[in-house]
């Protein structure tokens, strides 16, 4: 038996822990919430359309209740404040720092062996504040932000080659923010053909400035932070490591020598499994690269320095 749990019954975490259950990527989801009811009644309408959609995970909602969470596989957090327009993910950090470290010494006492994927913003230092306090053997804390970023990308690709998004390949690495990501077009793909070869120079780089700005701009669209991205990108990373997928995906983890730097969490490309990050693949930057990637690298270093004592 499976055992997802998802920490904060919010438009991620509800977004997320559905996918999930639609997926049927786990037995169990447990939702968990701090506001009385949320989570239960989130769960309870998720489970009312099992029969409608022909879903067989079961699905439970929890008040504060860190027991029901025993012996998940997988913890999600994305417990904190959304983001408002106009403000930074780095903005959130003195709040969400105090709730992501008592959920994360939550969910360990009763899941001492589970892989925990983040998810909470600024996600990057969320996840390095996760692997100061718990620690864990590195490869069992995931940062999300890659995966969602890359969806993006994929997005603005498929758009500006009027394609199927299923047909582009793409992805992000560097830091989770609008001005640290680093969207890979060297990398770029349309069924194996560079995409650099299908769209003009201008263009793909509006492609790359407009996946730099993808969550402001749903957040002034929205006026709180988007959640059918993010919930379905938290729920690719989940059944990676859930069904032992061995994919890659770009997720924020700790580097301890690659790409130059060491004790920071920036999104790379990882191999995810039943142990979490199973593999940081390196990539063969050029000049230019290694230059955002430095400079990315320095800001979430800058970041972290915000984090309390």
């Amino acid at each position: 038996m499976s055992k997802v749990t998802v920490v904060g019954a919010g438009n991620v975490g509800a977004t997320a822990a559905n996918v999930i259950a639609l997926r049927e990527v786990a037995d169990e989801v447990v939702m968990i919430d701090i506001k009385e009811g949320v989570s239960e009644g989130k769960a309870m309408d998720m489970m009312q359309t099992a029969n409608l959609l022909d879903m067989n995970t079961c699905i439970n909602g929890v008040t504060n209740y860190y027991e029901a969470t025993a012996n998940s596989d997988v913890v999600v957090i994305t417990s904190g404040i959304p983001r408002k327009p106009g403000m930074t993910r780095e903005e959130l950090i003195g709040v969400n720092a105090g709730i992501v470290k008592q959920v994360t010494e939550s969910v360990l006492k009763h899941s001492p062996n589970a892989v925990i994927v983040c998810v909470s913003n600024p996600m990057d230092t969320m996840t390095y504040l996760i692997h100061k306090i718990s620690g864990l053997p590195k490869n069992r804390i995931i940062g999300m932000g890659g995966a969602l970023d890359s969806s993006r990308f994929k997005y603005y690709l498929s758009k500006a080659l009027n394609a199927n998004p299923n047909e582009v390949e793409g992805f992000v690495i560097g830091g989770h923010g609008d001005t640290t990501m680093i969207p890979m077009k060297r990398y770029a793909a349309y069924r194996g053909i560079p995409v650099s070869t299908l769209l003009d120079a201008e263009t793909l780089d509006k492609v790359v400035a407009d996946t730099m700005v993808g969550g402001a701009t749903l957040t002034k669209l929205l006026g709180t932070s988007a959640w059918y991205a993010p919930g379905a990108a938290t729920a690719e990373v989940v059944e990676a490591v859930i069904h032992d997928q061995k994919c890659m995906i770009p997720c924020s983890a700790l580097l301890e020598g690659e790409y130059g730097e060491k004790d920071l969490c920036i999104g790379v490309p990882c191999i995810l499994g039943k142990g979490g990050i199973e593999k940081i693949v390196e990539l063969d930057l050029n000049e230019e690269e290694k230059a955002l990637f430095a400079k990315s690298a320095a800001a979430v270093h800058k970041t972290n320095e915000a984090l309390p004592a």
